[in-house]
């Protein structure tokens, strides 16, 4: 049976399948969720064995389990390890949401909820191209599957766990779908990814609340300075002021430059569909090489002082921020951490107390075009969309991919099917269902087309 009329006589079960996962509240960074993350796990595991796994397990690590499936061709054969995870984003805010977060719907072509896209739609294209492979005796090598519950916090677990089981994840290449194309008539295979650092500031200034009309204008205060040194982070040409930041920064090159100018890319339709007038980041540089070649630094939330309904004259005793840097490669997050804290503590005045704390992090990726398992995605899109796909950076980061070929000496294939009106991260999240069904197709081309 060829694999469109496998998809399309199977789709059903496949979408039933996926809604049985998203109905699992899985969100790693609330704990109150902590035996969602092994039901999840659990019901991934059935899912393996039904789709031909010869066998499929729940692992325990630091944090959230894990779950690691094979199926064995030959002691022979390449191997492909299959990596994912099946931790969500909060679906916060709720209101915003068009239907329940946690109660797929499939409307106007798509399939709407938390994890419909990020990772859990894009998990089950792997599965689903596993399953036909299986089934149609058509698999020539070795698979192996790796699901993680820790990624949306930055996968604390995850790199004692490969460091602890090489063997068992021992693999000729790695494939990732948690990465995102151009477009949905734009195939894309992304050969680069961000690093990240990332922090949670705390300003300390009075012992308590205080009366802002008594103390007002006599006592600092601590939101007005953090605001104050958040805005010393970067100058006016979107440059970062830290010290030695950009000392280990290569400069894009000029043909990749080129390469990235010659993308197909409208920058109004760009701003439109994020309802922005007008574009702002570091000078000299394109949208394009903005966000996906070059750091950047952003305040991802700040708090403090009385945020309820009506109003409360109080001065806060304390205010605080969570921010982040995107890293190219060869940036160290450590450094860059380390970078941080001590500039945001020498700028920091006398009279408040500031505190940083290093939240996660990870390094940048970069993948060879001349990789055959590259090629082999390649083929698989050409296949798949009818075009030949794009080879681009994005902005992202997945910090476990660097950390796959330091310790487990593999590099990874991102293979990814996003596409940016997904939502992911927001409210109304959603994937295509024929980007779905084009990345079961994709997938089980490159399966046919690899040759390590």
């Amino acid at each position: 049976m060829e694999i469109k009329q496998y998809i399309e006589e199977n789709e059903a079960r496949f979408l039933d399948e996926l809604a049985s996962l998203i109905r699992i509240p899985s969100i790693s960074a609330l704990p109150e969720h902590k035996e969602d993350m092994l039901a999840c796990a659990e019901r991934w595991r059935q899912l393996l064995l039904e789709a031909g796994a010869d066998e499929a397990v729940i692992m325990p690590s630091a944090g959230n389990p894990l779950v690691y499936a094979e199926k064995r061709i030959s002691p022979e054969a390449p191997t492909v390890l299959i990596y994912a995870h099946y931790d969500v984003m909060p679906a916060e805010p709720l209101e915003l949401w068009k239907s329940q977060p946690f109660e797929p719907e499939i409307r106007d072509g798509r399939i709407w909820a938390r994890g419909a896209d990020d990772d859990k739609g894009q998990a089950m294209i792997q599965v689903k191209a596993f399953e036909y492979m299986v089934r149609e005796g058509l698999l020539r090598h070795n698979v192996k599957f790796i699901f993680e519950g820790e990624e949306e916090i930055g996968s604390p677990s995850l790199n004692a766990f490969l460091k602890e089981h090489r063997e068992l994840l021992r693999a000729d290449v790695i494939l990732v779908s948690d990465t995102s194309m151009l477009g949905p008539d734009l195939p894309s295979l992304t050969t680069g990814l961000r690093g990240l650092a990332y922090w949670e500031i705390e300003v300390t200034g009075p012992n308590r609340d205080l009366h802002s009309g008594h103390f007002g204008g006599a006592v600092a205060n601590p939101v007005n300075v953090l605001c104050d040194l958040l805005a010393k982070v970067t100058d006016a040409d979107g440059r970062i002021i830290v010290p030695h930041f950009y000392d280990d920064v290569e400069p894009v090159p000029e043909a990749e430059r080129r390469m990235i100018a010659n993308i197909p890319f409208d920058e109004e339709a760009y701003k439109q569909a994020i309802g922005v007038k007008a574009l702002k980041g570091e000078k000299g540089y394109s949208t394009l090489e903005r966000n996906s070649c070059r750091p950047s630094f952003d305040i991802c939330g700040i708090w403090g002082g009385y945020t309820g309904e009506g109003s409360k004259t109080v001065l806060p005793s304390k205010a605080y921020a969570k921010v982040s840097c995107r890293l190219v490669p060869h940036q160290d997050h450590e450094t860059i951490s380390r970078l941080f804290i001590d500039y945001i503590q020498s700028i920091a005045p006398e009279y408040v107390q500031v505190k940083v704390t290093p939240m996660h992090g990870g390094e940048g990726y970069v993948c060879p075009i001349t990789h055959p398992a590259y090629q082999a995605a390649e083929q698989g899109f050409a296949k798949a969309f009818g075009k030949q796909p794009l080879a681009v950076r994005r902005g992202g980061s997945i910090p476990i991919i660097s950390d796959f070929e330091r310790i487990l000496g593999i590099k990874t294939i991102l293979m990814g099917f996003g596409l940016e009106s997904d939502a992911i991260h927001s409210p109304n999240e959603n994937f295509r269902l024929d980007i779905f069904r084009k990345g079961i197709e994709a997938v089980t081309e490159f399966h046919r087309a690899l040759n390590l």
